[in-house]
């Protein structure tokens, strides 16, 4: 029998985002199935589903994200019903590797996806995620502004060994997922499109020396994007170009090292509260971020170290739905799960 799920493709400054809408798992009976946590704990919820996903969905992730229906280069997202309702959806991000914590693209792609289906209008909404919830401000039908789940710094000048150049020395720091952020090493060249064969060599190279020599989160969480940053065009603060797992490149600033990134110039005082900071990708696509200190009712987040500041940033960002399809998987396929890595 053929299977069907229709997806909405989107794409947040050249990164693009594929939200499953219809079809796959029954999320209702995952998020409540074998749980035995916290009734109110979001987070551990969606967690749960994840291993469910891992467990018994890989060849739908495989099929929806990776050749020849996709590429490596897209996130995928299944749209889940809310945990509470309050909020007005659960989220959770997929790549050709595996799961992601959270997505700021992604969010972006997701809020003009629920605009152009009328189920989003202009307004706030928790997002609920892996990595716990996060607020949505949709401002029109591509301009959404993200307040991201709390980010900081956990270790500054960090020197990462490579072979036959330089040690890279740079930050580990949070922001929805874990992030190595370093200044562009001067025989690296530009961060230009022109440059990629390059970029990827090196930060491919940082990533695998980092697991080579334990540098990881502080509970051995893998250190899975990579940051090169450099002076930006006018107008923008800052150029990156972000290595993601798997070993694409994000065509978008990166929302999540965007918000690891204004964690770490709060924490060296590069960025007061409440200042803005323009994020330019490798393609020159663009967000602006800022931040704001944990209130004091507010509990920092699980290893962020005793006395650093914890933020919560702000990114705001345009997406542009591209696509609304059906994807069909046929038993007789052979790369009905995709084509093997």
């Amino acid at each position: 029998m053929l299977e069907r799920l229709r997806v909405i493709d989107s794409h947040t400054g050249g990164e693009p985002t594929r939200l499953v809408i219809d079809g796959g798992p029954d999320f209702q009976r995952l998020l409540t199935e074998g749980y035995v946590g916290p009734a109110d704990d979001i987070a551990q919820r969606l967690r749960h589903v994840v291993r469910a996903l891992e467990r018994d969905h890989e060849d739908l992730r495989r099929g929806i994200i990776c050749e020849p229906r996709s590429s490596e280069h897209w996130v995928g997202a299944w749209l889940l019903p809310p945990v509470d309702p309050a909020n007005l959806c659960g989220v959770i991000f997929f790549n050709n590797v595996g799961y992601l914590g959270m997505c700021g693209h992604g969010t972006l792609g997701l809020m003009a996806s629920l605009a152009y289906l009328g189920r989003a209008n202009v307004g706030t909404y928790g997002i609920e995620t892996p990595v716990g919830v996060v607020q949505a401000e949709l401002r029109d039908a591509h301009h959404t502004t993200i307040g991201n789940v709390p980010s900081f710094l956990y270790r500054s000048d960090v020197s990462v060994p490579l072979v036959d150049r330089a040690s890279v020395v740079g930050d580990l720091a949070w922001g929805g997922n874990w992030f190595f952020l370093a200044q562009a090493p001067a025989e690296a060249g530009p961060l230009t499109l022109a440059n990629l064969p390059g970029l990827l060599r090196l930060t491919l190279e940082l990533q695998a020396s980092m697991e080579a020599h334990g540098i990881t989160g502080p509970q051995g969480e893998r250190i899975d994007h990579v940051e090169l940053f450099a002076a930006g065009e006018p107008g923008a603060d800052s150029r990156n170009f972000v290595l993601c797992p798997g070993g694409a490149y994000d065509r978008s600033p990166c929302g999540t090292g965007t918000s690891a990134k204004v964690a770490c110039l709060a924490a060296h005082g590069k960025l007061a509260s409440g200042q803005t900071w323009v994020q330019e990708s490798i393609t020159g696509s663009r967000f602006t971020a800022s931040y704001q200190p944990l209130t004091a009712a507010e509990k920092a987040p699980a290893g962020c170290p005793v006395g650093m500041l914890a933020v919560r940033p702000s990114i705001t960002g345009a997406a542009h739905v591209c696509g609304d399809t059906t994807l069909i998987f046929d038993p007789q396929d052979p790369f009905r799960a995709g084509i093997p890595a």
